[in-house]
């Protein structure tokens, strides 16, 4: 964390006169970005980006029409494995972007608003490693991690609890229905808008 914080300071510094001065500035609003990304591998130092979606929360509104969804020029990594998760052939990324276009378009759309997501810290590490040697800086957003605003909430109501944390009990349990097929960027950010959503506004989920 210390180090994260140095980090953040300088790149603020060396960015202050830059492009992207403006996204070191607080974020003072009530918007959220909810942000998924689909990969090549569970490894965040070994996986490459296959497709990006982001979609914005405005205090307890999921703003579907204001979102982001960029499927990215193949990856030499792409495998079946990975295929067999996300369902993105290498001939579904025909005409993709960029990633450099890609990430510049990402960094634009997010600013300086807070990020969630399930298991947010995987996404950023994967962005991180491409952002930092293209522009300089990696992402300095706070970060809102679904799985553990699930967890506290629980929890607050019944201490001795340790719910499921996966993504599709956690879904199902808040009454949130999956939007799109599971695995998909744009279905995944917006299943997990309408779940912080449901968390910030509904009733703890029974057990």
């Amino acid at each position: 964390m210390v180090l994260k914080t140095i980090r953040s300071a300088t790149d603020r510094w060396n960015q202050k006169n830059g492009d992207f001065a403006w996204i070191f500035e607080p974020y003072t609003g009530d918007e959220v970005i909810a942000l998924d990304c689909e990969m090549t591998s569970l490894d965040p130092q070994k996986a490459e980006l296959v497709s990006i979606a982001a979609v914005k929360i405005k205090g307890t509104q999921v703003l579907t029409s204001e979102k982001l969804d960029i499927k990215l020029q193949k990856p030499e990594s792409l495998s079946g494995d990975s295929i067999k998760i996300h369902r993105i052939r290498g001939v579904d990324l025909l005409g993709g972007e960029v990633l450099g276009d890609a990430l510049k378009e990402l960094i634009q759309f997010i600013g300086n608003r807070p990020i969630m997501g399930y298991y947010i810290d995987y996404d950023m590490t994967v962005l991180n490693r491409f952002i930092r040697p293209r522009f300089g800086f990696s992402l300095p957003n706070k970060t809102i991690e679904l799985s553990h605003c699930y967890l506290s909430k629980i929890q607050r109501a019944n201490p001795e609890l340790t719910p499921d944390l996966q993504f599709e009990t956690i879904a199902d349990k808040l009454g949130v229905p999956m939007v799109g097929e599971r695995h998909t960027a744009l279905g995944d950010a917006v299943t997990t808008a309408l779940m912080y959503v449901r968390l910030l506004k509904g009733p703890t989920p029974s057990y």
